[in-house]
């Protein structure tokens, strides 16, 4: 490659959400993270959502699914927390879809579960031990 990229950071990830509302009310209402824009573009038939853990650097964008394309998707997203247990039984008294224990697989692996938004997009919370 003979030029050199301008690339600067993973700034956010694009999730699908037939229902924007909901899921911005999961996003900021249980899980409570920033709600860092929401705009509507497209003479107000489309809408641009963005949230993120308070100070995070990476946002979620909450978008409509692509024609065709699919509903829910295993994310990829690892959200990191400073206490996994407290966080896993408040979602999980909350009602919200998480998985049932906190898996543990020792070194170098973190203690780990999912949860999924009400989308069905599934995520990943872990306590990292470095």
């Amino acid at each position: 490659m003979s030029a050199k990229l301008n690339l600067t950071e993973i700034g956010r990830v694009a999730i699908p959400a037939a229902d924007q509302d909901r899921a911005l009310e999961f996003y900021v209402g249980t899980l409570g993270f920033e709600l860092r824009s929401d705009e509507t573009f497209a003479d107000g038939k489309m809408r641009w959502i963005e949230v993120a853990p308070p100070g995070g650097s990476t946002a979620i964008a909450i978008a409509p699914p692509m024609e065709g394309g699919p509903t829910a998707v295993d994310t990829g997203i690892v959200i990191s927390t400073d206490d996994i247990e407290a966080d896993h039984a408040t979602l999980k008294a909350a009602g919200v879809d998480v998985d049932p224990e906190i898996a543990r697989w020792g070194d170098p692996v973190p203690p780990m579960f999912r949860l999924r938004d009400p989308a069905g997009n599934a995520l990943s919370i872990v306590e990292p031990t470095r």
